[in-house]
This record gives structure tokens, C-alpha cells and sequence, in this order.
């Protein structure tokens, strides 16, 4: 898989992150930098972690998927990316960034897990089109870390503005990507 790919799918999924943490930092004050640190090593973790996890689950039934596999992936991607862009579209409240530091705690597990769900759909797309994971999920990682640490920092700058347009980008990202993998293996 070609690295602007991995990196496309990369950007998609850690578009959650980016999202959920301009949405933390919608305090006039913001996130701290331990905060910020906290949240994207938990992010980057759970965005490494969890397609390693998807894709563990996808190899043990690729042979018995192999000649639809390429619509699996499709499928995933599309229901990934289209439930990103509907949820883009629902308003944020001042509940909605509630009080109390998000990077400790049970809190920091349950923003890991929502904001990488969608890793493990993605894990067991790959699987299922034998590409190898360690690669794609590093980068993953990466990414979603970078982002999170950006996230933290343009959230009380941007957040009302930017952050449901962020969500939206990822999930067209995610779309157009299963569309090529569509393309690729019906051409």
C-alpha cells in the first residue's frame, strides 16, 4: 500500500481525534500541555492499537472471503466515513465540553476507544486485502498524535468553527479511499 494511501486513511481516522480534542479545548483557556500530551499518547495508542486488533479479526476469515473482499473493504470504509459526515452535521452545545481534565481518569479510556472504533473497521479492511498492519497502524499512531497535539492547540481558537468540518473532511477521505480500493480491484 502506497504511503499517500496509508496517510489518507491516517488523516480520515484521526480526524475523530482532532474533532473530540478542539472540542475539549473549548474553554477560553484551553487545554494544558499535560492535557494535550496525555490525550494524544492515548489517541496515537488506541489509533496503533486498534487496527492491529481489526486486522488480527480479518485474517482469520480472509480465505473465506477472498472474492468479495475488495467490497468488504468498500463497505466499511463508506459506513466509516458516511457515519463521520452525518455526525459532522449534528451542533455542538456548551454540554458538550463538559468541566474536569479529559486525559485522566476512565474519561481518557472511553475518548480513546470512540475515537479509534473506527481503526479496527479499518484493520480489518486491510486484513482482508492482505496488506501487512504494522506500517499502516504506525502511522496511524503518528498521525492521530500529531493531530490530537493540534487539535489541542487550535481548540480555543477554532473549535466552534473548524471542528465539524474536520469530521466531515475525514469522513470524505474515507469514502474516496474505498472507492479506489473498489476501483482498483473491479479494474
Amino acid at each position: 500500500m502506497s504511503f499517500p494511501v496509508v496517510l489518507g486513511i491516517a488523516l480520515g481516522l484521526a480526524m475523530d481525534a482532532f474533532a473530540v480534542t478542539l472540542g475539549l479545548g473549548c474553554s477560553r483557556r484551553g487545554l494544558t500541555r499535560g492535557q494535550s500530551f496525555r490525550l494524544a499518547g492515548h489517541f496515537g495508542l488506541f489509533q496503533f492499537v486498534m487496527p492491529i486488533i481489526g486486522w488480527a479479526g480479518g485474517t482469520s476469515v480472509e480465505r473465506h472471503i477472498r472474492s468479495f473482499d475488495h467490497w468488504i473493504a468498500f463497505g466499511l470504509l463508506v459506513i466509516v466515513g458516511g457515519k463521520m459526515i452525518v455526525e459532522s452535521f449534528h451542533s455542538e452545545s456548551e454540554e458538550d465540553c463538559p468541566a474536569g481534565d479529559p486525559s485522566r481518569g476512565s474519561r481518557v479510556y472511553l475518548l480513546s476507544v470512540a475515537t479509534s472504533i473506527d481503526a479496527l473497521a479499518v484493520g480489518l479492511s486491510l486484513a482482508v486485502l492482505e496488506v501487512p498492519i504494522l506500517y499502516p497502524a504506525a502511522v496511524n499512531g503518528v498521525v492521530a498524535f500529531g493531530m490530537t497535539i493540534v487539535g489541542a492547540w487550535l481548540g480555543p481558537v477554532l473549535g466552534r468553527v473548524v471542528g465539524r468540518r474536520a469530521e466531515l473532511a475525514g469522513g470524505v477521505v474515507l469514502i474516496l479511499i474505498g472507492i479506489k480500493i473498489l476501483a482498483d480491484h473491479l479494474a
